[in-house]
């Protein structure tokens, strides 16, 4: 299979955007997004300026993140080895947008459905080169074939000193360049100055190093680049905490079977799997409701990638729905046996449909804050504090049996939820977490977090302590440290959410 890349000689730009322009006449490219650009920085301080040009792609990675996660193989590896596209299956996730190290990938607002810079494939087929490659006046754009032994631009990459972007990432990108600065290379060693761009006004989709944090490794200013939303807002927030509130009601709900109450049939029996059900089916339309075209989300099932943690999370879900439903139906006929029976499968399905975000921000390969191992143990312990408020809530109507131990759940999954945050915002990580966690704690996003931090853990841990300090029978503060800890959690993850995707990676 012929392996295709390209050669960014940033020596010969001289950024004049023709290659810009061809893509997006060749492509029909709508205005505000772009397959390629040129990025402009400035270095050094006047009177010696030194302004240096690069060009920003898709790089074409040999083990490419957005291929994992797209959930229906929508991106695709063509036989000449590029990274390409089919709008027909896509159904606009933007998972592979996160993925994506490069920020190469957009949402084409005509068609809804990700895009990005495909080789000019329809041109390399009939053996025609790449768009930019025809127009660029310096031929600063040139196109290797790494599997001939004799083409002379593989040759010059590997003779010449080139460099990569992210190469911490190994993803074994395919573009190279010669003579760029490294700090037009990476995004968070250069800061847009607060006169703004050359020809634009920076906004909050340029994000840049943000003040208050350590700016020794910021070497240069960015003149030139082009804005990215964000990806994931507060559906993706939101979609968090219902299945957190979903898994939760059913692991308590099997805490207490195991407990020895499966025989009350109302408080453990049908309530739980309804309030699960429900919530099950809240995180299905916030899901579907994300997409960007949600008429096909059935293409999850009937078009999976078996590969991308979207698609096995879907499976998951049915999977968790259907022991709920059991749950339920053994609830209704009062059948004590069933419910002990269902505990075990009921505490897998629920740890799963809590858990399996965590693997699915794993292979958001761009943002490193999604990486870390504390996200399962957090997602987890989200589940359980859920879990304990709404049986908190329940006991306000209704008699719970063993309160005591429905308390200790909402206490213990906050004060776990607390200990990983801890761990979290002190742990050393790249240069893109300390940005990111600046940014959530600091940052942008410092009142969510707090919000979060304190409503929605401190205050829940210190009204259950009292409540179960002073053995009190009422459901009053429990109730209200339930409500707390609910709000606080979809705070927590909105920051955490929209802090992860706060760093520039073009």
């Amino acid at each position: 299979m012929t392996r295709l890349g390209f050669l960014l000689d940033s020596d010969s730009c001289i950024g004049c955007h023709a290659c810009t322009v061809a893509c997006k006449s060749e492509h029909d490219v709508p205005l505000g997004v772009n397959r390629t650009w040129v990025k402009y920085i400035e270095t050094g301080s006047f009177p010696n300026v030194s302004r240096h040009f690069s060009v920003m792609r898709c790089n074409q990675c040999e083990d490419a993140p957005c291929m994992k996660i797209c959930p229906t193989s929508a991106l695709f590896r063509a036989d000449n080895g590029v990274v390409d596209f089919n709008d027909a299956n896509c159904i606009g996730c933007k998972g592979c947008m996160n993925a994506c190290p490069y920020d190469a990938i957009f949402i084409n607002p005509a068609t809804n459905t990700a895009n990005k810079c495909n080789f000019c494939n329809h041109r390399i087929e009939v053996g025609l080169e790449p768009s930019c490659v025809v127009v660029c006046p310096t031929h600063a754009i040139k196109v290797a074939d790494f599997d001939n032994p004799l083409d002379p631009v593989a040759a010059i990459i590997g003779r010449s000193d080139v460099s990569v972007r992210s190469p911490e990432q190994n993803t074994k990108p395919k573009v190279f360049y010669r003579g760029a600065d490294q700090a037009s290379l990476d995004p968070t060693r250069t800061a847009i100055a607060s006169d703004g761009l050359i020809w634009a006004d920076a906004t909050a989709a340029h994000p840049t190093v943000p003040t208050g944090i350590d700016d020794s490794g910021v070497v240069a200013r960015t003149a030139y680049t082009t804005p990215h939303q964000m990806t994931w807002k507060e559906k993706v927030s939101g979609y968090l905490v219902t299945k957190a509130i979903a898994a939760g009601v059913m692991l308590v709900a099997a805490l207490l079977v195991l407990l020895g109450n499966s025989s009350e049939r109302a408080v453990v029996g049908v309530v739980p799997p309804m309030v699960a059900g429900a919530f099950l089916a809240i995180t299905g339309v916030l899901l579907v409701a994300d997409l960007k075209q949600p008429t096909r989300f059935h293409y999850l099932i009937t078009r999976g990638n078996s590969s991308s943690w979207l698609v096995k999370g879907a499976w998951i879900l049915m999977a968790n729905t259907a022991v709920v439903a059991l749950w339920w139906i053994a609830g209704l006929v009062d059948s004590p046996t069933s419910l002990k029976w269902l505990a075990v499968p009921a505490v897998l399905g629920a740890a799963g449909t809590a858990g399996y975000t965590a693997f699915l921000f794993g292979q958001c390969e761009g943002r490193d804050l999604w990486q870390s191992p504390l996200v399962l143990p957090m997602l987890l312990a989200q589940a359980v504090t859920a879990g304990g408020a709404v049986f908190s809530l329940i006991d306000v109507f209704a008699a719970v049996p063993d309160p005591t131990a429905v308390r200790w759940a909402l206490l213990g999954g906050a004060s776990v939820s607390l200990a990983v945050v801890s761990l979290e915002i002190t742990h050393a990580g790249s240069r893109h977490v300390e940005l990111a966690v600046h940014s959530m704690v600091k940052g942008r996003y410092r009142g969510r977090f707090l919000f979060g931090v304190i409503v929605g853990m401190l205050l829940p841990i210190a009204a259950v302590a009292t409540a179960l300090a002073v053995d009190t029978a009422g459901s009053a503060l429990p109730a209200a440290a339930a409500l707390a800890a609910l709000a606080g959690m979809f705070a927590y993850e909105d920051a955490f959410v929209r802090a992860g995707q706060s760093v520039p990676l073009s």
